[in-house]
């Protein structure tokens, strides 16, 4: 991993839908797992594009590879929730995952 930062504690929560009025439906988060994870800011924005979205990656996380993680999850730390758009197994060692994240509401 690079970056001289020791890891923080962070959490990790899934979209789940639930019906509302008239055939609708909300998005709430449920948690899923603590976990300890990396967070680097990235020191220029990077614009990604993976289909017809396009988003801002504002920070990289590393985390110990997991196999539940899929992009539409975020990470919560101290207020603060980053919407994972994108991951990849830095080595394909199946120790790590990087995680492209936008942080929300900032």
């Amino acid at each position: 991993m690079t970056g001289s930062s020791p890891p923080i504690a962070s959490g990790g929560s899934a979209p789940c839908g639930f019906p509302s009025t008239p055939g609708g439906a909300s998005i709430a988060f449920a948690a899923v797992a603590d976990l300890w994870a990396l967070i680097e800011p990235l020191a220029m924005p990077v614009l990604e594009a993976a289909g017809e979205a396009r988003f801002e990656v504002t920070h990289a996380v590393w985390l110990r590879h997991r196999t539940d993680i899929v992009a539409g999850m975020r990470l919560l730390l101290a207020g603060r929730a980053l919407a994972i758009h994108s991951f990849r197994d830095p080595d394909e060692t199946r120790r790590y995952l990087v995680c492209r994240c936008t942080e929300e509401g900032r």
